[in-house]
């Protein structure tokens, strides 16, 4: 037979699929489903002890630990690393879930559930008959939507109703401060409690600077203490008000700050002696020469935005 017969007939031959590539082909529900399952077995009684030790309140750090891991890949721009990182998320709501199916309260099918109906119950202007004109009445609705709910809610199976009703209900007292400060005064804000302008914001900042100061000439820890949470709620008012989320914003100055002063250990070694051994005014030069080897590292990336821009 010639051999470009030969060819042509293997390449009628089909190939079977890998196993690798048939799994690439599941839905996402069929790998939910997968997943759920996994963590049962984990969870099941020869599976994985560490696995079977945990509880809610034990899994808690982990459950913040890969929001913010989730918060940094997405920041990478790296999308395997980002995909990777909100599945370690998913992981923890189906981890949660199994133990609470284990305790005979609640599965991870009511978790999907309960925010599937949530989701077309506080959007009427999508799946009812109500309209919203723009995004800022979409969260007014949002916000009377939820407080109706919590009204219900308190009032099931004959509890008492509070005695007030606010439209700061709802924001957990479990949020870092500053994401607590962020969603206080954005409640506020939607129902038009806000400055009208950025500058009403900074006369606010120097307002509570210059009592900050006042309570640090009369030593007064105390009021100290005070002046100084009035001005970082302030800040975090502003970043609100500039469309900037506080915690990432500190989140990325700390990582300013690190790599800058990581930057000066290095160059203090290079020279020949150690960063702490430096006087005060040789560190605030090695400041300087980070942050200018670091800004001009930086001109090919920023001229790089401009260009697309």
């Amino acid at each position: 037979m010639p051999t470009r017969l030969k060819h042509a007939k293997k390449a009628r031959k089909p190939r079977r699929k890998s196993k690798d590539t048939k799994s690439k082909q599941l839905t996402p529900g069929e790998w939910f489903e997968k997943l759920v399952a996994v963590q049962a077995r984990l969870r099941a009684a020869n599976g994985c002890p560490w696995d079977r030790e945990q509880t809610h309140r034990s899994l808690r750090t982990y459950l913040i630990e890969e929001a913010y891991e989730v918060l940094e890949a997405l920041e990478s721009g790296n999308d395997a690393k980002f995909a990777e990182e909100m599945g370690d998320l998913l992981l923890q709501i189906v981890f949660h879930s199994q133990i609470a199916r284990e305790e005979g309260r609640f599965t991870v099918a009511d978790v999907i559930r309960e925010i599937h109906d949530k989701m077309i119950r506080r959007h009427p202007h999508v799946f009812g008959e109500t309209r919203a004109k723009d995004s800022a009445e979409v969260l007014r609705n949002w916000e009377q939507i939820k407080a109706e709910e919590r009204r219900i809610s308190s009032g099931k199976g004959g509890a008492k109703l509070p005695k007030e009703v606010s439209l700061l209900d709802g924001v957990s007292r479990a949020l870092p401060a500053t994401l607590e400060g962020f969603q206080l005064t954005r409640k506020a804000s939607r129902i038009g409690f806000d400055w009208e302008d950025a500058s009403g914001v900074f006369e606010k900042m120097e307002e509570e600077t210059a009592e900050l100061k006042k309570a640090l000439k009369e030593a007064n820890h105390l009021k100290t203490e005070e002046e100084l949470g009035d001005l970082l709620f302030a800040a975090v008012n502003l970043s609100r008000f500039l469309k900037v989320d506080p915690e990432i914003a500190l989140k990325k100055a700390n990582a300013k700050f690190e790599r800058r002063f990581r930057a000066m250990e290095r160059r203090a070694r290079e020279s020949g002696r150690e960063f702490k051994d430096r006087t005060r005014e040789e560190m605030e030069s090695l400041w300087d020469a980070a942050k200018k080897s670091e800004a001009k590292a930086r001109l090919p990336e920023m001229s790089g935005a401009q260009t697309k821009r």
